[in-house]
């Protein structure tokens, strides 16, 4: 990434226009879907392909409530670099230090784990070395996070819906997989959510998608704070298809989410320190990150 970015304020949906991303078939003629395009966005280009967005929603102004929404967009295709997964097998380190450690221009939490022990919960390969396998009960019922994940192939970023055997990722053809969940967009089909508390509350969310304009969407919602509220899945799954996604996947959320740039840190305001800042980043066990 450069360091040669400007910022420029210019109204939503004049910037979606401007970017080029989207299709303005992706707006649903709701209200709060007005609501997400009409505010002064503000808008950084960080490296070619590469866009960082965010805007406060105050005044209960989307789904009711105060939101902080930010996010990138970065062009997906076949490349050197690209995108691709950082892992640990047991040490926690933020995503900050995840994404330095590998020089990353752009990164964001990645899936779910074990907080006392460390290492995922879920199905982890970086290119080609398994780091983790879904971790079953003894029923070898899955969890909700581990039916569907991210892969990377050469720099390019997919998403896939999973198989009924635990051991379905050691099928995908990538070299490296996040496991994940749930699945909120498939091929411009909007999945059902279970009807239990973590769907339904607000939480602080991180979410990627693929969108029909050949790019990709790095999206974390702040949340348990005044000024954000947080968002539902049925929420995230809203804007992640007002923003043109077709594919889209929930990752870890809560004291997690994090949105990291190069040159600029920790663009939203995690959770886990329980205040308004750039500083509350949780430890965690792996990083979906781009770079150039």
């Amino acid at each position: 990434m450069n360091n040669r970015s400007h910022s420029i304020q210019v109204a939503g949906a004049a910037l979606l226009l401007a970017l080029a991303f989207f299709s303005p078939s992706a707006f649903s003629q709701d209200a709060d879907s007005l609501r997400f395009v009409k505010p002064y966005w503000e808008k950084e280009r960080v490296a070619k392909g590469v866009v960082l967005i965010k805007q406060q929603f105050f005044n209960k102004a989307l789904f009711g409530a105060n939101q902080y929404i930010s996010y990138m967009i970065i062009k997906n295709k076949k490349r050197k670099n690209g995108f691709n997964i950082a892992a640990e097998a047991k040490q926690l380190k933020t995503t900050a230090a995840f994404a330095e450690a590998v020089n990353a221009g752009a990164a964001v939490n990645g899936n779910f784990f074990y907080i006392k022990e460390g290492g995922s919960e879920d199905y982890v390969k970086v290119n080609g070395t398994v780091i983790s396998k879904n971790t079953v009960p003894g029923n070898g019922r899955m969890a909700f996070h581990q039916k569907a994940a991210v892969l990377v192939s050469r720099g390019q970023l997919s998403i896939q819906k999973g198989g009924a055997d635990p051991d379905w990722p050691d099928t995908c053809n990538a070299a490296s997989v996040l496991c994940s969940g749930p699945l909120l967009l498939m091929n411009g089909i909007k999945e059902m959510q279970a009807d239990d508390a973590f769907s339904r509350n607000r939480h602080p969310r991180t979410a990627v998608g693929v969108t029909t304009k050949g790019s990709v969407i790095l999206l974390v919602a702040d949340g348990r704070n005044a000024n954000a509220a947080g968002l539902n899945l049925e929420e995230l799954a809203k804007i992640m298809r007002w923003l043109g996604c077709t594919s889209a996947i929930n990752l870890d959320g809560g004291g997690s989410s994090t949105l990291w740039v190069k040159h600029k840190g920790v663009i939203n305001h995690p959770s886990d320190n329980k205040k308004w800042d750039h500083e509350g980043q949780r430890n965690v066990a792996n990083i979906l990150y781009f770079k150039r």
